[in-house]
């Protein structure tokens, strides 16, 4: 159980020892940016899987644009990553990549995606987020696998975090269902973000909330160490 409490200290002891759950199901664990809307219209996710049940750790940063055109970058292959999930029909493009993450102090980290994004955040702490991991750290596995639990803290968390409708779970593009365990959040103070020489402006929600199958993206800014799974 992590609790660390700052976030680059729960990502390195995430990622030191990855928490992944037993199962036969296809499993992860490590963090990420659950997702991230600016005012150009674009949008913004990051997925760093220090554990992986189909293949090696990964880094992944899925990007929407104004038109509403999902691209999935992604450091190994697209059958061992996200897109394994989310690109049929929804994604229109994947591309293998370096993906570089650096902190810079324990709130701040830069995403880097050489030739194509620079991407600096800036994490904050909240009450809300606050309560939320300290119940999500203390819950059981076997919590965050009933659907009728996940189906209750996401209405019970949407207006804590304000950011629109949560899925926890449900199915994906690919026909998976999935699970996802935010175990620990942050919200995201202030974010930029430029992607092949086009600046996304500031974080702002969008004017219809994103999704991809049953997994809709926040329309605020959250950062969360955590595990996932599909069946």
């Amino acid at each position: 159980m992590n609790t660390h409490d700052n976030p680059r200290d729960a990502v390195r002891a995430t990622l030191a020892a990855p928490p992944l759950w037993p199962g036969n199901d296809e499993r992860f664990a490590g963090y990420g940016v659950m997702g991230l809307p600016f005012s150009s219209g674009d949008y913004l996710a990051l997925r760093h899987f220090g554990a992986s049940t189909v293949g090696p750790p990964y880094r992944a940063i899925w990007h929407r644009n104004p038109d509403a055109v999902w691209t999935f970058y992604s450091t190994t292959t697209p059958e061992q990553s996200c897109a394994r999930y989310f690109a049929r029909d929804q994604v229109d493009a994947t591309v293998q990549t370096d993906i570089e993450v650096q902190w810079d102090d324990p709130y701040t980290l830069a995403v880097t995606a050489p030739g194509h994004l620079t991407w600096q955040i800036e994490l904050t702490r909240a009450p809300s987020t606050a309560v939320l991991s300290t119940i999500g750290r203390r819950l059981p596995v076997a919590a965050w696998r009933s659907a009728a639990f996940l189906h209750a803290m996401a209405v019970t968390a949407r207006p804590m975090l304000r950011s629109g409708r949560i899925g926890l779970t449900g199915t994906v593009p690919n026909g998976q269902h999935f699970v996802a365990a935010p175990r620990t959040i942050w919200p995201i103070a202030h974010s930029t973000a430029v992607l092949h020489g086009v600046d996304f402006g500031e974080p702002r929600p969008l004017p219809r909330q994103a999704r991809l199958g049953d997994f809709w993206l926040p329309q605020r800014g959250l950062f969360a160490v955590g595990n996932a799974a599909f069946a």
